[in-house]
């Protein structure tokens, strides 16, 4: 039987930005006035959304993504690697003009990085573009960030999710500087919340106060989970019944630009599970500490991967 795009029925579809990273690995990470040298270079499909979405898949779930690309080499790289990774395409919006995303990511011996974002044509995303059949049934919405304008979409489609669809959000410090008051109508739909210290601590303007203290006032508003990432330290989570902190697992950093991506895609794989809140937090932990073994997306684990390590613990 033939199936159409818009029967495909994605549980987690993401939303944000689409990017061919191109990875530079140097000696160190320069400053002002400093140089330093380039020792490799990789294109990688990549976004915050994409890396997420495709963990998922990877995982095992049903997923899709809405996202703009140009009809340019990136685009077609970004397009395959959704493809080969089972996402599927019915979500993609196709721009005649334009040039698709990039972003320039320099990471240095110890798998520190800093990054340079080209938005091309993620920017132009308009809602009339975005078919609302092909998202009424998804089970999570999970929204990261955009440059430009299509941040307002983001908040145009709100309205158009299913009152059962949880709204997941990792905003990213390029939301997290709008400031509070613009990210309001997205963190009042929020369900999960998912951000780092830094950005928390910068989203409240507040140094001082404790993490749990951050978290309650984000439960406190209407965010039934919230998720803070605290890097090589481990993760701090709460909702309204319980608290936890999870240690992060050792392992051999070669780069940390996908990180938090991963660990989006293992807490939300958990989450579907029905897994508790512990339990979440440790597998979005291990998913991200393989991940970070590689550039990109290329170590990132598989189901049976991940079953092989619940099996073991």
């Amino acid at each position: 039987m033939e199936i159409f795009d818009n029967d495909l029925n994605a549980e987690v579809i993401g939303f944000g930005a689409l990017n061919v990273d191109k990875l530079y690995s140097v000696e160190n990470i320069a400053g002002c006035d400093e140089e330093s040298f380039i020792k490799s270079e990789t294109d990688t499909p990549g976004g915050s959304a994409a890396n997420t979405i495709i963990g998922l898949s990877r995982l095992g779930c049903s997923t899709s993504i809405i996202g703009k690309i140009a009809e340019d080499e990136d685009g077609d790289l970004i397009e395959y690697n959704l493809a080969i990774n089972g996402v599927y395409s019915n979500n993609l919006i196709y721009s005649e003009s334009g040039s698709t995303g990039k972003c320039l990511g320099f990471v240095d011996r110890d798998g520190e990085r800093c990054l340079y974002i080209d938005p091309g044509v993620n920017d132009e995303i308009k809602i009339g573009e975005i078919n609302p059949l092909n998202i009424m049934r998804c089970k999570i919405m999970h929204y990261t960030s955009f440059v430009g304008d299509s941040f307002k979409t983001q908040i145009e489609l709100l309205e158009k999710l299913n009152d059962d669809a949880i709204l997941s959000f990792d905003p990213g410090m390029l939301y997290v500087k709008k400031g509070f008051d613009q990210l309001r109508p997205i963190l009042e739909r929020c369900n999960i919340l998912l951000i780092n210290e830094s950005e928390l601590r910068l989203l409240f303007d507040n140094n001082e106060a404790s993490l749990k203290e951050l978290a309650i006032s984000l439960l406190d508003f209407g965010i039934g989970i919230v998720v803070i990432k605290q890097g090589s330290k481990g993760v701090f989570a709460m909702d309204n019944s319980q608290e936890c902190f999870v240690e992060s697992f050792k392992c051999d950093v070669v780069d940390t630009t996908g990180a938090g991506d991963s660990f989006n895609s293992g807490f939300l794989y958990s989450f579907l599970k029905g897994y508790d809140l512990e339990k979440s937090c440790k597998i979005g932990n291990w998913v991200a500490s393989k991940s970070i073994e590689g550039f990109g997306m290329e170590k990132f684990p598989s189901l049976k991967d991940l079953e092989d390590f619940l099996l073991g613990n």
